[in-house]
């Protein structure tokens, strides 16, 4: 799986002019997922995300995680983040999962989100066209991907 990870004053997710997700404080997750992404990786990825420290505490230092300063947190599927683009100008998405596979994934994700965090997360909705709205804190991007889980 690979990540995008923004932190966030606020973002919403749009679809066909409804707002579907809306969050003030937190993190706003782009994920991406391939066929041999796994339970094990959404296992680590959840634990990781939900204690990253990436927050600031009192002394203005990124010392503080999700769970530490009660924040929301939207989840949207990206297929796009395994795009290669290394040949020509038209990237390929041969290495991300068809919907068959990363849905499931996706709906685990979710839900292994949610017993990481002990609440209820927002998301978009997958293969919808979303508009995806965010002021982003910092900014603080951070780029995971499970491949790499050094």
């Amino acid at each position: 799986m690979k990540t995008v990870i923004q932190r966030v004053t606020q973002a919403s997710v749009t679809i066909e002019g409804q707002k579907v997700a809306d969050i003030q404080n937190g993190l706003l997750v782009l994920v991406g997922f391939e066929d041999s992404d796994n339970q094990e990786d959404i296992n680590w990825l959840t634990a990781k995300l939900a204690n990253l420290r990436i927050f600031a505490d009192e002394n203005q230092v990124m010392n503080l995680s999700l769970k530490d300063i009660d924040g929301d947190m939207i989840i949207v599927s990206q297929f796009t983040l395994h795009a290669l683009t290394k040949k020509g100008n038209r990237p390929s998405y041969i290495k991300a999962s068809k919907p068959e596979i990363a849905i499931p994934l996706y709906e685990s994700f979710i839900v292994q989100m949610e017993t990481e965090l002990g609440k209820k997360v927002q998301t978009g909705q997958f293969g919808a066209d979303m508009k995806v709205a965010l002021l982003n804190d910092g900014p603080v991007t951070l780029i995971i991907d499970t491949k790499n889980k050094e």
